[in-house]
């Protein structure tokens, strides 16, 4: 049994799939492991290190990926991509484990099933106790939401915390945070271990202790008398609100927004676009040089003016729209995802050798091709 490790070559990606430590665990488990040249280099991983940790080094990415029966990435393949990336040198039969966005590119998971890849996508694993150490969704939200905070607060023009002068004094930054997810939690705990005055709104209401146990103040939308609908589907996401509730979100985010220094958006309902909670007329009235910064970009954003990977500047506010904020500090990043994906091949491995298991409900949900099918995975 082989376990590939693939250099990622999209654009602003950073981190690797593996570290030396999982490497170790693999080997111990029976495997084979051989790594791209300089897959971990943008993590601070040489490629000495995973040698010493029993790796072999593969300079051809052809070679790495004809060989290997299961291979470990970040971001998912297609056709025409650069190197490991592209989808032509998999050979069939081939374990694919790496965030693959099967909600958002049914077209491109089709084409994996096309080429008889068995693929796993690390967003699918289900939300349960037992999996809560293979959850890279969580594991890389969370480094997401601290350096969203982080980057906002060195692009404002203003201090952070409060500061007390022979000056006078400077009052702390205002910061909303939209979504209290795990993205959303971090930048409230964040945001405050730096001083700012903290607020977050959710429409789960079931979110205000969390909020509030971080030092933020919950702001809440009324709600009518006639409605008791939960606000969050069975596995805690947030689910599409009504019409009324929406008239009433949009008053109370304006009112909040307009005295705002940062916002961070977090808010995102899975299998469909990102709900529109900023509008261009709540941007127009911000504080001049307030900064958001939409962690929804990639799902169309939360606010109407969002670009994705762009900065924008409108009436001297800044809009950005990133990506991929974990791949900033690529090395946690790398670190924490490689114990997701150790911790979720694990399951696959017996005795050395690859048994895949559809009865184990995280291999089962996880799954979105095998053997040249498209799994009914759920939204």
């Amino acid at each position: 049994m082989e376990i590939g490790i693939a250099k990622e070559t999209k654009a602003l990606e950073k981190r690797v799939a593996a570290t030396p430590e999982t490497v170790k665990k693999f080997i111990s488990l029976g495997a084979d492991v051989k790594i791209e040249k300089d897959a971990g280099i943008q993590s601070n991983i040489l490629d000495s290190e995973y040698e010493k940790a029993g790796a072999k080094i593969i300079s051809d990415p052809m070679e790495l990926l004809s060989n290997s029966d299961i291979v470990l990435k970040v971001n998912t393949i297609c056709n025409g991509g650069k190197g490991s990336d592209n989808i032509e040198l998999y050979k069939k039969n081939t374990i694919l484990i790496g965030f693959l966005k099967p909600l958002q590119d049914k077209q491109n998971i089709k084409l994996i099933s096309q080429k008889g890849i068995n693929a796993f996508a690390v967003e699918l694993i289900p939300r349960i106790s037992r999996a809560q150490s293979m959850d890279a969704l969580s594991s890389q939200s969370n480094l997401a939401g601290y350096k969203a905070v982080i980057n906002a607060a060195n692009m404002l023009s203003k201090a952070t915390p409060m500061m007390i002068t022979a000056a006078g004094t400077i009052a702390p930054a205002k910061i909303l945070i939209i979504g209290a997810g795990v993205a959303g939690l971090q930048a409230i705990a964040t945001a405050k271990r730096l001083g700012a005055v903290v607020s977050a709104f959710d429409v789960r209401s079931a979110t205000k202790e969390q909020v509030e146990s971080l030092g933020g103040k919950f702001i809440e939308v009324d709600e009518s008398p006639s409605n008791n609908d939960s606000h969050e589907d069975s596995r805690g996401y947030a689910k599409t609100m009504s019409a009324e509730y929406k008239s009433r979100q949009r008053e109370v985010l304006y009112n909040t927004i307009i005295k705002q220094n940062i916002v961070i958006t977090t808010a995102l309902i899975p299998g469909k676009e990102a709900p529109e909670l900023i509008t261009s007329n709540m941007v127009n009235d911000m504080l001049q040089g307030s900064i958001i910064i939409d962690l929804a970009a990639e799902a169309g954003g939360n606010c109407k003016l969002t670009k994705l990977d762009k900065a924008l500047v409108v009436n001297g506010i800044t809009i950005m729209g990133p990506s991929n904020l974990p791949s900033e500090v690529a090395q946690d990043a790398s670190s924490l995802y490689a114990k997701n994906l150790f911790n979720f091949v694990s399951l696959m491995i017996q005795d050395g050798n690859i048994n895949l298991d559809f009865n184990d409900e995280i291999i089962k949900m996880s799954c979105v091709t095998y053997k040249s099918k498209i799994f009914d995975y759920k939204t």
